[in-house]
């Protein structure tokens, strides 16, 4: 299988509140809009989307009509720091405070407002502990 595009639909019951979120603290902006699903791009990067769809819609099979759950979204950075800043800012939830990392991130873990979590990362260079379960070339740079 070739994909030729791969982005996350975060099923909820309040379709505008979750895409108005995205837009507001994470530089997305709408390509489509309904009363029932938005497809998201990011500001900065094509390649970087995410769709949002209300969890009744007649298109999910009946068995899973049900909002999120359980779901992480990690979204790398240039500067943890400063969405960092920006996040307390805006006054969202601080899950986890920003911190480094032996694995090789510096991070922090926020949310959204249907309890998805939001993990905005920094690749950094790992311990050595954990540069030696790293292919090489998924190594970051120093």
């Amino acid at each position: 299988m070739k994909s030729t595009s791969y982005y996350p639909v975060i099923m909820t019951s309040d379709v505008a509140a979750t895409a108005a979120f995205y837009v507001d603290n994470f530089r997305f902006k709408a390509l489509f809009t309904s009363d029932w699903y938005v497809h998201l791009q990011s500001s900065e990067s094509e390649t970087v989307a995410l769709a949002i769809l209300d969890y009744r819609h007649e298109t999910i099979p009946e068995q899973a009509r049900k909002p999120v759950g359980g779901l992480l979204l990690n979204f790398e950075v240039e500067d943890a720091d400063a969405v960092y800043a920006d996040c307390r800012a805006a006054g969202l939830p601080i899950l986890l405070a920003v911190r480094d990392e032996d694995f090789g991130q510096r991070h922090f873990i926020t949310t959204d407002p249907n309890g998805v979590l939001i993990d905005i990362i920094k690749p950094i260079p790992p311990s050595a502990e954990f540069a030696a379960a790293y292919d090489v070339s998924a190594l970051p740079a120093e």
